[in-house]
This record gives C-alpha cells, structure tokens and sequence, in this order.
C-alpha cells in the first residue's frame, strides 16, 4: 500500500489557453507543438528553478518547488521562452499558458512522488485567473517572492474561486520592461536610452478594500489602442477585480505626452478629481489626480 507526506510547496499549474479552438483546427499539429514546448521550454525551466515537473494532463501541466521565489521566477522563465517559442508559430498556432502560482502544504504520495491537496487545488483555480500568457499568484507567495528587474506584482483584488470557501487575492505578474528607442539623424546614428517612467494607481473601495496597478509609460507607448482598465482578466491589461467595476471599464491611452483616461459606457462610471468622465469623451489625468473607477478611488503617482 503507497504511503504519503506532506509537505510546505510552492505549487506552479499551467494550462492552455484555447486548447478546444487549436485541437478543433488541427489536432496533430496541436499535440506536436504542445510536446515541442514541453521538452524544449518546461523542463529546461523547471529544471533550472531547481524545480520538479510532477505531471502534465493534456494542455495543463503542474510543478513543485522548494520556494515562492524559485516558483515565480521560474513561471516568468517559462513564459519568456514561450514568447520566443511562439516566433516561430502561425498567430492561430501559438500557445498562450495561464500559469498560477500559490505556496501550501501538499500530500506527495511516496510511490509516483504525485501531490496533491488544498494548496495543488488553489494553484489551479489561481491558474484560471492569469491572462493567458500570463501569471497569478496568492498573496502569500506575493509576499515571499523577489521579482526580476522590469517586473511588478499587480493587485488583482480578492477573488471568490470555484469549490474555495473563502476569498483569496489574487496579484498578477506583469512584466514592465519595453526595449530601448533608437533615433536616427542624417549624419549619424544614436541610440537614446527613455528612462523607464512608472505611474502608480493605488487606493481603496468605500469599504477599505485596497487595489493598486502599475502602468508603465514607454509599454504604453508602444500600444496606439492603449491599456484597458477593467474586471474582465482576459480583456483588460489592467486588473481591478471588484464588483461595482466593469468586465471593459475604461481605457488608458497616452495621446502626444498627456495621459487621458476614457470611461467604456461602463455600469457604474468613471470620474477624476469627482468630475464624471463620460463615454467617447478622454478626460487627462496627472500624477496628484483621484480617478474613481466603480466604487474604488485610486490616487495617481510617480514610482
């Protein structure tokens, strides 16, 4: 009879965003591109983190580690080398992982070495919340772990999850980083270093729930449509998990060097300095600012 274990794990479980979609357009070719990854991104990650790959199932795919620090570096890893895995993939081909993060206690069975346990549950239901291409992690792991240079723990807010009990926060990943920009004169070329300029959106709902993103300025350079600010995971770059907030609230958009914000016909509205923002209509927003987006106010700052 197999005994068990337990013991104190960073948890890591991923999963394939859109799997069905792929497998229904080309199952073959699915199934030879998500073994690719595994043997030429997972393992090397995992193995390099000083992890464990426990097991993969289909599209999902769970490892153990010693630490919240070795877990959550090695997720960023993981999603970096998908990033250069997907280059070499058709855009309808290319495979976007929700990982989730979370540190627990687990039940490691001593014949397979499989775990499993409260803290195996809450990474999965963690996972679900990540965008794809993206990572979540508890607040306990929020807590112990040491980012890389150029990332941000962004608050999601408290989630109630599918068959947990209680809420958990949940904080996103969010990588800050944008190369440098070069410029060319008619004599000469130089290359010009933007110094990375970060704007924090921090505050607290009516009740005292605090919520906080950071927006870094030369990424949102880069993305003409700007950042969307809103409930919805999966459509907004921007995450404020609260009910009185909508799933596409408002944009964020740099127009010339004013930063506006623009409310989405959102249930609730979208105000700054207590004047509404109406829909189709960008109000600008400085660092000193109160933009309340639902029933949160957030306080606008330079990092």
């Amino acid at each position: 009879m197999a005994t068990t274990q337990r013991r104190l794990a960073a948890i890591l479980h991923a999963d394939l965003a859109g799997f069905t979609r792929m497998m229904e357009s080309g199952e073959t070719r699915t199934f030879r591109h998500l073994k690719t990854a595994q043997i030429q991104v997972w393992r090397p990650a995992i193995d390099s983190g000083g992890g464990r790959l426990v097991g993969t199932a289909g599209d999902a795919m769970l490892a153990e580690f010693g630490s919240a620090v070795a877990a959550v570096s090695a997720a960023i890893d993981i999603q970096e080398r998908m990033a250069a895995f997907n280059q070499a993939l058709d855009e309808p081909q290319r495979m976007q992982f929700r990982v989730g993060v979370h540190l627990g206690e687990v039940i490691v069975d001593e014949e397979d070495q499989n775990i499993f346990g409260d803290g195996v549950n809450l990474a999965a239901r963690i996972q679900a919340a990540a965008e794809p291409g993206g990572i979540a992690v508890s607040r306990t792991v929020r807590d112990m772990a040491e980012l890389k240079v150029n990332y941000a723990f962004v608050d999601g807010g408290e989630h109630k999850l599918k068959n947990v009990s209680r809420p958990v926060h949940i904080f996103h990943v969010r990588n800050l980083a944008a190369p440098a920009l070069t410029t060319q004169d008619a004599a000469k070329t130089t290359t010009r270093i933007v110094p990375q300029v970060v704007l924090r959106f921090e505050g607290a709902n009516t009740a005292g729930q605090k919520f906080a993103f950071d927006v870094a300025l030369d990424k949102l350079m880069q993305l003409p449509q700007g950042m969307m600010i809103g409930r919805a995971a999966d459509q907004c770059e921007l995450v404020l998990a609260h009910a009185t907030v909508s799933r596409r609230h408002a944009r964020l958009v740099l127009a010339g060097e004013a930063l506006q914000i623009e409310d989405q016909g959102s249930t609730n509205g979208t105000s700054v300095n207590g004047t509404d923002v109406k829909p189709g209509t960008p109000a600008v927003i400085r660092p000193g600012d109160r933009i309340r987006i639902g029933d949160i106010e957030l306080g606008l700052k330079h990092l």
